[in-house]
């Protein structure tokens, strides 16, 4: 089984890997990947600032996220993968889960985003509809 945990460093975000960390079992030895999406940094600020400095920030940033989301795997002795992507989080998502056949996705339901629904944080509601993986949401 291919599990992608979608990472953002929220307190959501630890409470779905601990979910999957509590509940590794029911999972038995799938492959776990952790996958943070940051958003793109607008066209012409990026031109102002330039390649290697865009490129660090976007580094710092997903290394950021996806710190306490390692920290809590390692702890726990589960082996895993990690990948960073820069575009819409959301349809980034869908699209690696969908590309790369993964079983289900994990995420919380809420994250770091700037604008949330009542429900569901509106990246979670993304991927939900345009996911073709089951998802799994941890609230």
């Amino acid at each position: 089984m291919k599990i992608l945990i979608a990472v953002d460093g929220s307190r959501y975000t630890a409470k779905a890997v601990n979910y999957l960390i509590k509940h590794r079992e029911q999972f038995g030895g799938a492959q776990l990947t952790l996958l943070n999406v940051n958003m793109q940094i607008p066209g012409r600020a990026a031109n102002h600032l330039g390649r290697a400095v865009v490129q660090g920030y976007y580094a710092d940033m997903c290394e950021a996220a996806l710190a306490p989301a390692r920290r809590l795997l390692q702890k726990a002795g589960l082996v895993f993968l990690d990948k960073w992507l820069v575009g819409d989080p959301g349809d980034e998502v869908a699209k690696f889960a969908d590309k790369g056949k993964f079983d289900l996705v994990v995420m919380g339901s809420h994250g770091q985003g700037l604008f949330a629904n009542l429900v569901l944080g509106s990246v979670a509601t993304k991927v939900l509809a345009g996911c073709k993986v089951p998802v799994l949401v941890i609230r």
